[in-house]
Parts: structure tokens; C-alpha cells; sequence
């Protein structure tokens, strides 16, 4: 099986190059990444023995794909994630990732290969209920989240042309080669870290919101491939439901002294809603990562630093 794999310099895409490079059912894996997360440094002494071949180029240019044949299987991790930023960037954010995203589907349709779509459950917006992939309004906050519901309606009109699947990552937590630090559980964990201030939403404090283990992504796509669970239809994939207060909880386990101040300000997505993942479990995954353990890897790798 061969892979294009795009973004695989960022959090999810470092942690899946770097472990699906040992599966020997893969023989090679095609990487475009533009580094506009400059983790570049992620690739140093990155031994594959020829079998990952890297591109550095612009997906939002439709040549950045030219001369890449027999695909098996794209898998669409590129994307400027940041949600609160994305508030900023409007334009800038819409240009890289649904172009972005229009050019490795028609790249798809043209090389007839498969695609795994990542989305975000950020797509459900605030949700007073428990909720699965039946919801019918979906109410994204941020233009990150409305970009990837447009690219969900777009693959839902298209869907005679090709095969896909769609998943909807919860909020990422633990630790990778192109780790960041603006999504809930990690700059928690960050903050705590470096002795800096974790700022919470008075009303955030018992809001339920859907968290992902970096390893329970990396096994839910490796599912898709292994299973051929090509059925363009959407998946929830969630490892937990967390509110802030437990999680704050779980980092104080690591580290007991720890500063939070509560702001009357709205933070951007500090919504509440609570997403099931039985649809995939029905499937025959398990997603049973254990939050608690990405944290305390976020800890063990800053252990060498002494804050003063």
C-alpha cells in the first residue's frame, strides 16, 4: 500500500508518520508539507530507508502534487488548526485550508484514490444533549470549524465521484515530534509547566467538551486503512468527554501548585457539548487511550527544565 500523507510536519501528522513508517504493509509513503508550523527539525536523522519521500511545497498551488502516482490511500491532515487564531485570519485561513483541500480531492478523483478526510467535532458547536453523528444542526464558533463543515457538504455532493471517509477528530491531547500548544489539555499543561497563569471562562469550568489521545487517532486511522472503511460517511472520533475542572484536575496530579484565573471574557470555543464515538465502536474500534497518560507525557518531557 502507498500513502500521500499532507501535513505530516504538525501535532497528529508527526505522531502518525513517525509510527506507521514501521508497518510493513506500507511500501512508501509521499509527504507534502509547506512547514508553515516550522517543525521542520521534526524530520532530523529521520531514517526510513527510502521509504518516505519528502516534498516541501504549498498545497493551496495544484502543482505541489504534480508527478505523484500509484496512491493507495491520501490522508488530509494539512490545516491551520487554531481555532481562536483562525477568528483573526479569516481569509488567510479559508485560502490555505479549503483550497488546500479542494486540490487533494480532485487530486483523489483523478488518481482514483482513497481519502481519509480529518475534520473536527468543533463542527457541533454548542449542543445541550449528548450527541452522535445524527445531529442535524451543527453550529460552528470559529471559522476553523465552518471550513470544515464546508468541506464535509463539499464531499457529501461529490460523493459518486469518490471514496472517502470522514473523521471527526475531538480536541488533541499528547505528546508528538510537531506538538503545539493551543488546544485545551496541552496548553493547560504547558501553562502549568512554565509556571504561567491557565486562563479559564467563569462558565467553561464544568462545560463538557470532546478530547482525542494522540494514540487513539493514530489507531483510529490505521482502522480505516486496515478495514478499507472507505463508506463516505462521517465518524466521531472521541476518546473522552472532559469538563475544565477535570482536567485541571488530572494536570494537578503532575504538578499540585498550579494558577488559574477566571474571566469573565469569552474565550473563543469554551462551548459545551458532549460527543459520542458508537458509530466507529459499532465498527469494531475501541478508543480507549487514557487521557491521564498523554498528560503525564507532556510533563515528562519538559522534566529537564527547571522554571526560576
Amino acid at each position: 500500500m502507498n500513502l500521500l500523507i499532507t501535513g505530516s510536519l504538525g501535532h497528529i501528522g508527526s505522531f502518525f508518520l513517525k509510527k506507521i513508517k514501521k508497518n510493513n504493509k506500507i511500501k512508501k509513503i509521499f509527504v507534502v508539507d509547506n512547514n508553515k508550523s516550522e517543525r521542520i527539525n521534526f524530520l532530523f536523522n529521520f531514517n526510513s530507508k527510502n521509504k518516505i519521500l519528502f516534498r516541501l511545497s504549498d498545497l493551496t498551488r495544484k502543482e505541489s502534487l504534480n508527478n505523484i502516482t500509484n496512491i493507495d490511500t491520501v490522508i488530509h491532515f494539512a490545516s491551520m488548526t487554531n481555532a481562536e487564531e483562525s477568528i483573526k485570519f479569516k481569509k488567510e485561513i479559508f485560502k490555505n485550508n479549503f483550497l488546500s483541500f479542494k486540490n487533494i480531492v480532485n487530486f483523489c478523483i483523478k488518481k482514483k484514490c482513497n481519502l481519509i478526510h480529518i475534520s473536527s467535532t468543533s463542527v457541533y458547536g454548542s449542543q445541550d444533549e449528548i450527541i452522535d453523528e445524527n445531529c442535524k444542526i451543527l453550529k460552528p464558533q470559529s471559522p476553523y470549524a465552518n471550513i470544515k463543515l464546508k468541506e464535509e457538504k463539499y464531499l457529501k455532493k461529490i460523493k459518486n465521484k469518490i471514496k472517502f471517509v470522514t473523521l471527526r477528530f475531538g480536541t488533541i491531547a499528547g505528546v508528538s515530534g510537531g506538538m503545539r500548544f493551543h488546544t485545551a489539555v496541552n496548553k493547560f499543561c504547558y501553562n502549568a509547566i512554565m509556571d504561567k497563569p491557565i486562563t479559564v471562562w467563569k462558565t467553561a469550568m464544568n462545560q463538557y467538551r470532546p478530547y482525542l489521545s494522540i494514540r487513539d487517532a493514530y489507531k483510529a486511522i490505521l482502522f480505516v486503512l486496515e478495514k478499507k472503511l472507505f463508506d463516505n460517511t462521517i465518524y466521531n472520533i472521541v476518546t473522552t468527554n472532559l469538563t475544565v475542572k477535570q482536567i485541571l484536575k488530572k494536570i494537578k496530579k503532575n504538578k499540585k501548585e498550579i494558577k488559574v484565573i477566571l474571566t469573565n471574557s469569552r474565550i473563543m470555543n469554551q462551548l459545551s457539548y458532549n460527543v459520542l464515538s458508537k458509530k466507529i465502536e459499532n465498527k469494531g474500534l475501541k478508543l480507549s487511550s487514557n487521557i491521564d497518560v498523554d498528560i503525564n507525557n507532556t510533563f515528562k518531557i519538559f522534566k529537564g527544565i527547571n522554571i526560576f
